[in-house]
């Protein structure tokens, strides 16, 4: 497991109550990245060649990410059976968002993504070397999951303060009965455009490799 550190000064923004993370400097996660290719350790075998590829494959893949992201503390002002409503008139419906943050009196939104220029090197490795191409998806899928532990890790040291943390559980749009319709009103609140990401007429995030997540906040007891 890789350990997001805070970023330096300078790349974090406040405005309106969100947050902007600018720059994400985390650490290449190599173990990951091999376990999303299939490697499993202790029982894939490769040589030192092999090896050695790769991993020239996976820190070539870093000078193309360009991480980012961004967070916003919402307050759930009421709770249905199969909805809640947060505050500014926002209304989630979904039966598992109730479920699952049954006791949070926030959600806070983030959303993460690893850049266009990631997106532009796999597909000219497409044409070019499908090896590298499968490798810099890989390393891409992984940054910007870890982008939103990141994310999740500075929300916490925040809330710390105030006796509250995040629920160990976060909820993408698409997932259950949380509709993908949903993307359209984090896409907003969390104004992604001003991270280079755009919205299709299907609720897609591009660049892909762009994510978008819901987390509770809950009181320490």
């Amino acid at each position: 497991m890789f350990k997001p550190a805070l970023s330096s000064e300078g790349v974090i923004r406040t405005m309106d109550k969100l947050h902007f993370f600018d720059q994400i400097s985390i650490e290449t996660p190599f173990e990951a990245i091999y376990s999303r290719l299939g490697y499993r350790q202790g029982i894939t075998r490769l040589t030192g060649r092999q090896k050695e590829e790769i991993d020239s494959y996976i820190n070539e893949a870093a000078r193309f990410l360009k991480p980012k992201g961004v967070g916003r503390r919402v307050e759930i002002v009421k709770r249905k059976p199969k909805a809640l409503e947060l505050s500014g008139g926002i209304i989630f419906e979904s039966s598992l968002l109730v479920s699952v943050f049954p006791n949070a009196s926030e959600l806070i939104l983030i959303g993460a993504t690893s850049g266009s220029d990631i997106i532009t090197a796999i597909e000219n490795c497409q044409k070019q070397d499908l090896t590298r191409g499968v490798v810099f998806d890989a390393a891409a899928s992984e940054t910007v999951d870890l982008c939103l532990e990141w994310i999740c890790d500075y929300f916490n040291r925040l809330l710390k303060r105030e006796n509250k943390q995040l629920t160990a559980k976060r909820i993408s749009c698409g997932y259950g009965d949380f509709r993908l319709e949903n993307q359209k009103i984090i896409y907003e609140l969390l104004e992604l455009e001003k991270l280079g990401v755009s919205l299709s007429d299907k609720y897609i995030l591009k660049p892909e490799k762009s994510v978008t997540a819901v987390v509770g906040v809950i009181e320490l007891k």
